[in-house]
């Protein structure tokens, strides 16, 4: 790794960890992973979708890593993450930042379903009416 890249590396870090950086919320657009977490006493992951996305093409994730296009779709677990699939292939401690850094990803609203967060078809599905006595 470059001095550069390493540089970045330990300011990020440094950010992150000091608590620069308040806690991480979903955005519009991010996915919310929460197939395992509340039952494991774990937050749900964020997913920054866009931020993934403006540094790759949809192919790389979609096509090279599997990862089907539905919030739920994948069954992704840390298992397979430290295994290398899914989001391990990069969150490897060299490419990005490993998967001892749970509060990272881990940052959803505990109870949060897995969804595509505040999504068009949220928005347009009304809920179902409770029915009357």
């Amino acid at each position: 790794m470059g001095i550069f890249r390493r540089l970045l590396l330990v300011l990020l870090t440094a950010t992150v960890v000091g608590g620069f950086i308040g806690p991480a919320n979903a955005e519009y657009g991010d996915i919310v992973i929460n197939n395992y977490s509340d039952g494991a006493g774990m937050r749900p992951a964020v997913f920054p979708h866009w931020f993934h996305r403006i540094r790759f093409r949809c192919k790389v994730c979609h096509a090279d890593l599997g990862f089907k296009f539905q919030a739920g779709g994948n069954d992704i677990n840390m298992l397979k993450i430290i295994d290398g699939q899914f989001c391990g292939a990069c969150h490897n401690g060299e490419i990005a930042w490993s998967v001892e850094n749970c509060n990272l990803c881990h940052s959803g609203t505990p109870g949060t379903p897995t969804q595509v967060h505040q999504s068009t078809v949220q928005q347009l599905v009304a809920p179902k009416p409770k029915a009357t006595k």
